[in-house]
């Protein structure tokens, strides 16, 4: 059940990819929570929260695609060492921003937009490097190890925001992540250099619409795009929470509330050693996917703020569950000269999805109420989810013993390593 730790013992670059991303993490999720609540304070609109996903979207869509032929073309190291220099200057300006006498609003969508763009550049390269310094038989666990890098700084970055802004400020939470970025470019300037494969295209439309292609030819992959876009568009409820803790009475759970879809995750991460095992992932994916539509609609229907965190916390059970096999499903079949751009689509399947879902849950609760807005999203989610899984076999019968791409890629990892 314990986590495979072969990644981290047979690889530096990955020792040092890991903590870096852990500890920018840590700061990203303490902004994650002083934005929502920044625009609160100013505009007491949910709608306003809500938009934030909005002005995210087309950064996300255009540099996301952009950046994925990007790493296909270019050094992945230094791509993601600019970027993440880049993502750190954005955070100093939230930081003016919220020292100023009179706050302003536009910064806060300003900086959202420019970090949106950052990221979608920044992800693509991030996930093409992985298979390139992690052997092909360990990058399930990898995955696995990655997800609970994340789910650290999930679950201590929102329950330690929701104490430092009520009692240092929002300049504190912004300030915090700027020194994490500071910290997390040092590590990655550790990382060895990372050039584009012989065979790779050149960025251009044209090379984003081969990767596309070969995306929409490979039906398994499809699903998990689509499965997880539709997930996340129905049942991402994070643009509500400040709202709802309101509703619940309980204004001090915000911070808890945040943090419990991460710890939810943080506990599959823990308990991952399992996932190595599993070789039918298409059907993880679904299932999992599933799951995480009928725990956040529990979530909405229960009125106790206990319930509350305890289904957001199975919701995080299920959403890493999905996450992890649809790493493995990407890293064991993709091309090493297509992976940039097909990270850069995962990008928008599972990033433009939350970005979707806020502006979803904040218009619909606007109109329908908050605790409406998050259960009909759930289920929503789940009949989605099934109709998908109806609508591409390929993706409940895929198996990484027998799927071609699986043993093609990995017969040629097998036959570089030799």
């Amino acid at each position: 059940m314990l986590p495979d730790l072969a990644p981290w013992r047979s690889s530096a670059d990955f020792r040092r990819l890991w903590l870096a991303g852990l500890i920018t993490n840590f700061g990203t999720f303490l902004t994650f929570v002083a934005v929502p609540v920044q625009l609160k304070e100013l505009t007491g609109s949910t709608a306003a929260v809500g938009a934030v996903g909005a002005v995210e979207l087309i950064p996300l869509i255009v540099f996301g695609l952009y950046g994925g032929a990007l790493a296909d073309a270019y050094d992945k190291r230094k791509l993601i060492l600019s970027t993440e220099a880049g993502q750190g200057l954005l955070s100093g300006v939230l930081l003016v921003n919220a020292l100023l006498p009179e706050p302003a609003v536009w910064p806060v969508y300003v900086v959202a937009a420019l970090s949106a763009a950052l990221g979608a550049v920044q992800r693509p390269a991030l996930d093409a490097l992985i298979p390139r310094i992690v052997a092909h038989e360990h990058l399930p666990a990898a995955a696995s190890l990655n997800s609970l890098r994340w789910t650290v700084g999930g679950v201590a970055g929102p329950a330690l925001a929701g104490v430092v802004v009520a009692y240092a400020g929002l300049g504190a939470a912004y300030g915090a992540d700027v020194l994490t970025f500071v910290v997390s470019l040092a590590l990655g300037l550790g990382l060895a250099a990372s050039p584009a494969s012989d065979k790779a295209a050149k960025p251009s439309l044209r090379s984003i619409t081969q990767g596309a292609r070969y995306a929409w030819g490979r039906k398994e992959l499809l699903g998990t795009y689509a499965v997880d876009l539709a997930a996340m568009f129905f049942a991402m409820p994070l643009a509500v929470l400040p709202f709802l803790a309101d509703e619940l009475g309980a204004e001090w759970s915000l911070g808890l509330m945040y943090a419990s879809i991460p710890a939810g995750s943080l506990l599959v991460s823990l308990t991952s050693g399992w996932t190595s095992r599993i070789h039918r992932h298409g059907r993880m994916v679904v299932l999992a996917a599933a799951g995480w539509g009928l725990a956040i609609a529990a979530a909405g229907v229960v009125g106790n703020i206990w319930l509350v965190l305890l289904f957001l916390a199975l919701g995080g059970c299920f959403d890493m569950i999905s996450g992890i096999f649809r790493g493995a499903m990407w890293n064991q079949t993709i091309p090493d000269e297509l992976r940039g751009r097909l990270a850069g689509i995962e990008l928008l399947s599972y990033s433009v999805g939350p970005q979707l879902g806020q502006v979803r849950s904040g218009g619909m609760a606007a109109w329908t109420g908050v605790r409406t807005s998050v259960w009909s999203g759930g289920l929503l989610c789940t009949g989605a989810v099934a109709l998908l899984a109806l609508c591409l076999p390929a993706l409940m019968s895929y198996d990484n013993r027998t799927n071609e791409h699986a043993v093609r890629t990995r017969a040629e990892r097998e036959r570089a390593a030799d």
